[in-house]
């Protein structure tokens, strides 16, 4: 039987795997490009220096990118083993990119990983380059893809319910590949994982300046990581700000708890900076607000409303009672198909005027097993399931936002500094860059429980609740599978963090070139003053 407590645990359990999962993507992505550059720069000139820094970041990719497979295996057995219904109901659908991911994009970047790392000696310079654009073309496919089946999750067109089959059914392959929502989660979350690659490049080479160490290998390492990581958090930034106009015309309930909007505003709405959150009151006891913000962050106009919560609760309300006849309709009709009796056509009738509310009457399923019977009392909880919990919205994306801007300060000092070629002399400009190496990875978890949390009660937005789409089976195996993973995980953690601290500590000199700090032929260790410009 499916009870509360197992849908609870089995999203405890996908929310713990994706979080875990998602702490290696970022990285991975941003790395890619970064490789792209510096090696590009060793075909460019010849220097051997350019190769060494393509090596020694390579290695570190390396290491994150072999854990992120390995998490993310998981994942995909987790949609048949704990998600049955759910891969049964949307499957036609959810299935197809996923499928294009591991063949075109998978196969592409595991093979092209394997090349980068033992096609040196084997390849040309130009050979092994395309291999490296091959290699991070690959990854961004990938993200590609799977980031087009989470954004059908968000905003699921091209895709129409068919009461014969019980399924969502694929009606049009261009508009799920085209989803204004899919294509800008794409390109604002591989542009945070382009921030990510920066601030690790960034910090760990303003550590090696800091300890004196490894200067002339430092200095180029920073100089790409400043120049790189201004561009990705510009970006990062302002696709954010596209992404939360998209989330307004697709997800107005999400848009309204990440602001705490709980009355519609004239237009234009102005934006909660920060607020306290009297969610039991359904009020904001006191906020600072900033003047037309919101309006034009989420509207692009001075004169569109943005709905607020108690708004959304009533169009909710309406469609959870219309969405009673959609379910009692399509109940007749089954009835009636395992009968071998042909469908009525006022029933039919009655169901496709009410079908786009099918996913609203299913909430009541919470409830009662027949909507039909669905009390005042069940309509008024089902609607109050419709908005996810306000403050942690509001907070989480605050955080994310605070981290992205503060971010943004020390690329843009870093760039300007490198500019002018005295960052080396700003000790508190590489101590900060050291300090913020964890800003992005909280900042990219942060968005991931903004984007996945800010979605419930659905799986599939407004198509079909989670308490509908989990397996039946016993919640015992689920909590020691759930234990089982967070042990196993924190254990792949602790190996990641020990082996990219190991090779980090070791520096170029892992290498093994004999040119290095820590290395035994300290006569061959670069003088900081031999490579002058590039």
């Amino acid at each position: 039987m499916i009870t509360e407590s197992l849908v609870n645990v089995s999203r405890l359990q996908f929310a713990v795997t994706a979080l875990f999962h998602f702490l290696f993507i970022p990285l991975t992505l941003g790395m890619t490009w970064l490789l792209v550059i510096m090696e590009s720069v060793y075909v460019i000139t010849g220097k051997e220096i350019w190769k060494d820094m393509t090596r020694f970041w390579g290695k570190l990719f390396g290491i994150n990118f072999a854990l992120g497979v390995t998490t993310g295996i998981t994942m995909e057995f987790q949609f048949g083993t704990n998600w049955a219904y759910y891969s049964h109901y949307v499957g036609d659908v959810f299935g197809a990119p996923l499928a294009i991911e591991g063949l075109m994009a998978f196969f592409l970047e595991s093979t092209m990983v394997g090349l980068f790392f033992f096609g040196w000696e084997r390849m040309s310079r130009v050979q092994h380059l395309i291999t490296t654009i091959l290699m991070a073309l690959g990854t961004n496919l990938s993200a590609l893809w799977i980031l087009i089946a989470n954004g059908w999750m968000q905003n699921p067109v091209g895709a129409e319910f068919n009461y014969q089959t019980m399924r969502m059914e694929m009606t049009s392959f261009t508009e799920i590949l085209l989803n204004p929502d899919a294509q800008n989660k794409f390109v604002h979350t591989v542009s945070a994982g382009y921030t990510v690659g920066a601030m690790f490049v960034l910090s760990v080479s303003a550590w090696y300046l800091l300890k004196g160490r490894d200067v002339a290998f430092a200095k180029r390492s920073f100089h790409v990581a400043a120049a790189f990581g201004f561009a990705s958090i510009c970006s990062t930034i302002v696709l954010g700000d596209e992404s939360g106009y998209s989330i307004g015309l697709a997800q107005q309930t999400k848009l309204a708890t990440m602001e705490a909007m709980w009355e519609t505003e004239p237009a234009p709405a102005s934006f909660n900076l920060v607020a306290l959150i009297n969610e039991k009151e359904e009020k904001n006891d006191w906020a600072i607000h900033i003047p037309y913000a919101m309006g034009i962050i989420g509207t692009r106009s001075l004169d569109k409303e943005i709905l607020g919560i108690h708004d959304i609760k009533e169009i909710n309300e309406e469609r959870i009672v219309s969405g009673i006849f959609a379910v009692s309709a399509l109940d007749e009709m089954r009835a009636s198909m395992a009968d071998g009796k042909a469908v009525n056509p006022e029933t039919l009738a009655q169901f496709e005027h009410h079908k786009n509310d099918l996913g609203f009457g299913l909430l009541l399923k919470k409830y009662t097993h027949d909507v039909i019977q669905a009390t005042p009392d069940m309509v008024k909880s089902a609607t109050n399931d419709t908005i996810p919990r306000v403050t942690p919205m509001f907070w989480t994306f605050r955080i994310m936002v605070g981290l992205g801007f503060l971010m943004l300060v020390l690329f843009s000092l870093s760039l300007f500094f490198t500019i002018k070629g005295n960052f080396m002399d700003k000790k508190w400009l590489l101590k900060f860059a050291v300090i913020m190496l964890p800003a992005p990875w909280i900042a990219a978890e942060a968005g991931w429980f903004v984007a996945e949390y800010g979605r419930q009660p659905w799986t599939v937005y407004g198509v079909l609740p989670t308490h509908l789409s989990v397996s039946n089976i016993a919640i015992s195996n689920m909590i020691w599978s759930l234990i089982g993973f967070v042990v196993f995980y924190t254990i792949l953690f602790i190996i990641e963090i020990y082996l990219m601290q190991k090779y980090v500590r070791l520096g170029p000199a892992s290498l093994g070139t004999g040119r290095y700090f820590g290395e035994k032929s300290d006569k061959n260790i670069i003088n900081p003053n031999e490579f002058k410009g590039v």
